[in-house]
């Protein structure tokens, strides 16, 4: 039986308080597995320890990598590109992580065995062809011939280069792709729509690796040299800004309330929300801004604010907010107005199929939604919602944004809500009802 909350009562004030949000997951991730590709010591302090992260540390583990973990400081004894130790039969099982099965696949190319990368139910209904199809280009061999887990992966030791045009926009799929051309003996070219840019800053500003970026006006064009090994690096983690946006909302749906969020990681391709939300009126600010290894961190400040307006959204910032769009919807939901948002059908592809149970949220809650071209929707706002109904939410694959939306919607605009997987949120954002209930929120 799934563990449940109980959540009767809206916040109350907490005007002027401070909070500093978990270690960014991507970032988290991403030095666990770069790090084990290192030669010597790499060190990671405010490293996220949520159970996505963790599924990365036991398969590195289980590649030969030492790994040391004291609360959020991290120690990787890295052996270089060509340093894991594979055993017949090994399988890794990623557990609810899209990024770590992604990323993992493509840098286990020089096994002699079949190695099985899994998950649980939820990951097992995510795509893997956007990886295997420029994976088997380098020379990956996959077994089967499958698209969704479990998949088997083997070798070869080198790879050669490719050039490879990537056109959903999904960091996972360059960050695959990118790390493959470590093992290639050549330069690989890579054309790619926008999307997050944190692999990119690290093979640059922290692991020293040859590359060339060049921005064009619709794509990002990425060139690295392979076989160039890189010694091991610290690395200090700021917080993740997915799980700060859920207090910015939370801010500015509540009543009378201002809340500071603590160095946050504010790179421009994670920033979407930011910049929707204050073209829908919200005035977010940010201050204290510095740069950390090409990564830009800041505090973030915001108020309460019941006046929004509706937005008719340009698809080019989807990339950049494609994580907060279930909080956006909720936002648009006590707009004046009506909002448009189109080109979303990545949502679908998410742990669960997300932009469905946005609208099927906002509908419970008697806001009216439609659904547009089969990837967008309208939603028209209603700024004196007052929800009194009782609620309930299951059966939505474990998603961890799913829960806290409805944690929300649930301390913003009222009503009874009883919300299923209370734990799946440990996924992303294991401190996340910690710091609600430090705010005053009451939950059961």
């Amino acid at each position: 039986m799934s563990k449940v909350v109980l959540i009767k009562n809206k916040i109350e004030n907490f005007k002027k308080k401070s909070i500093n949000v978990d270690g960014d997951k991507s970032l988290s991730i991403r030095f666990v597995l770069l790090s084990s590709l290192s030669k010597g010591r790499s060190v990671a302090s405010n490293l996220l320890r949520s159970e996505d992260v963790d599924s990365a540390i036991k398969s590195i583990r289980k590649l030969g990598i030492k790994i040391k973990i004291k609360n959020d400081y991290c120690e990787v004894i890295g052996k270089g590109l060509y340093g894991f130790n594979y055993k017949k039969n090994l399988v890794l099982n990623l557990g609810n992580s899209g990024t770590s099965a992604r990323l993992i696949t493509s840098m286990l190319s020089n096994t002699n065995y079949w190695v099985k990368i899994t998950g649980d139910k939820s990951l097992k209904r995510r795509d893997m062809s956007r990886i295997i199809k420029p994976l088997k280009s380098f020379g990956i061999n996959f077994k089967n011939n499958r698209s969704k887990l479990p998949i088997w992966v083997k070798g070869p030791k080198l790879l050669k280069p490719i050039k490879y045009t990537e056109n959903l926009g999904s960091a996972q799929c360059k960050s695959a792709v990118m790390i493959a051309a470590l093992k290639a003996n050549g330069k690989t070219q890579l054309k790619c729509v926008q999307s997050r840019t944190h692999t990119e800053l690290m093979f640059k500003n922290v692991l020293k690796i040859p590359i060339k970026l060049e921005k064009k006006k619709n794509f990002d064009i990425i060139e690295i040299d392979g076989m160039n090994e890189f010694r091991g690096f610290n690395y200090k983690i700021p917080g993740d800004i997915s799980s700060a946006s859920f207090f910015i909302v939370l801010t500015l749906l509540s009543n009378k309330n201002s809340l500071s969020i603590k160095n946050v990681n504010i790179n421009p391709s994670r920033t979407g929300i930011i910049k929707i939300l204050n073209m829908m009126g919200a005035q977010i600010k940010i201050f204290n801004k510095k740069s950390y290894k090409g990564e830009p961190t800041a505090d973030i400040f915001i108020q309460s604010n019941k006046r929004l307006k509706a937005i008719n959204l340009n698809p080019k910032f989807n990339s950049s907010a494609i994580d907060e769009f279930l909080l956006i919807f909720l936002v648009a939901s006590m707009c004046r107005g009506i909002s448009t948002f189109k080109n979303l059908s990545e949502l679908n592809k998410k742990e669960s199929k997300r932009l469905d149970w946005g609208i099927k949220i906002l509908k419970m809650m008697n806001i009216k939604v439609k659904k547009i071209n089969n990837n967008g929707l309208k939603i028209w706002g209603n700024p004196n919602l007052k929800i009194k109904k009782s609620f309930e939410i299951k059966k939505f694959l474990k998603d961890h944004r799913i829960f806290m939306l409805s944690t929300i919607a649930a301390l913003t605009l009222g009503g009874k809500w009883k919300i299923h997987d209370a734990s799946c949120f440990k996924t992303s954002f294991p401190k996340y009802l910690e710091i609600l209930k430090t705010l005053g929120a009451k939950i059961k």
